[in-house]
């Protein structure tokens, strides 16, 4: 429940376990696959940087306590900086997640990885 209360909010805590792998899961879902608007004229900054993530990944690394997210972000249509401008919450979410998991979470964007 508590995963499902905090879809739409910017900050938010996970309760337990399951709540902290739903957050990462839906926190973690950026890919140009999302993107419905068709006009790329009409494109907002969301939509722009969904569609700039032509490959997005979580791996998780059961030895290591690892979870990361990879992606690929296209910087001639959305720079890095305009993800962080839209994701950094819910990044932070990602990591306060991973720790109810015992594990670490990690970002890599265009092969840079980001702890």
């Amino acid at each position: 429940m508590s995963a499902i209360a905090n879809h739409d909010e910017q900050v938010g805590e996970p309760t337990e376990p399951m709540s902290a792998a739903l957050i990462i899961a839906d926190k973690a879902d950026v890919h140009r696959s999302r993107v419905r608007n068709e006009n790329y004229i009409s494109f907002d900054i969301h939509d722009r940087v969904n569609f700039a993530v032509t490959e997005s990944s979580l791996k998780v690394d059961k030895k290591k306590m690892m979870i990361d997210l990879e992606l690929t972000i296209d910087t001639n249509i959305s720079q890095v900086m305009e993800y962080f401008e839209i994701f950094l919450d819910r990044m932070i979410m990602c990591r306060t997640s991973a720790k109810i998991l015992n594990c670490h979470f990690g970002l890599v964007i265009n092969k840079t990885k980001l702890l």
